[in-house]
């Protein structure tokens, strides 16, 4: 009996002393906006391709346990009246909070010409003074594989390595 005593004993001791994993922060993870410098005009293939790399980005920021991604979709409206979100002087984080987000999450791909791109995401904690971590990759083609390839690197290789806040 006294080892069944001191063997519970000892796993509760063990179960204390683990640290409990917290719940990934809370992400308004705003779509993928576009800043074409290109002399090329943005036509309909770049804007489904925007929605494919938000999509994407949003599952795997999901899918990786970054963040707990919260719908944006109660302020897209209000989003896609105004400035672009990197233009605004703060509105993405005005959103997120909105939202009940603990962190603002914007994305721009900048648009050079149809062969240089660079993907872009923003992550701004919405507690206290915290600065905002920057992460970018650069894209070769303006194709749906140039943009899935990017936006997977980005997060496997950048966000997931860096993890933007320290959970996981």
């Amino acid at each position: 009996m006294a080892m069944v005593r001191l063997a519970v004993t000892a796993a509760l001791l063990l179960a204390a002393s683990v640290p409990a994993l917290a719940a990934p922060p809370k992400a308004a993870v705003f779509d993928f906006q576009y800043s074409n410098l290109s002399p090329v005009p943005t036509d309909s293939a770049d804007i489904a391709r925007l929605q494919r790399v938000s999509d994407e980005f949003r599952a795997l920021l999901t899918e990786k346990g970054l963040f707990t991604v919260v719908s944006t979709a109660p302020v897209r409206a209000e989003v896609s009246k105004g400035p672009r979100l990197r233009q605004c002087n703060g509105c993405a984080e005005t959103f997120a909070r909105k939202l009940g987000a603990d962190v603002a999450i914007t994305g721009e791909v900048q648009k050079v010409s149809n062969l240089i791109l660079n993907l872009n995401v923003y992550v701004k904690p919405l507690a206290g003074q915290a600065a905002e971590k920057a992460y970018s990759v650069d894209l070769r083609g303006d194709t749906d594989e140039s943009f899935d390839r990017g936006i997977r690197f980005l997060v496997r290789n950048n966000m997931e390595a860096d993890n933007p806040l320290g959970h996981h």
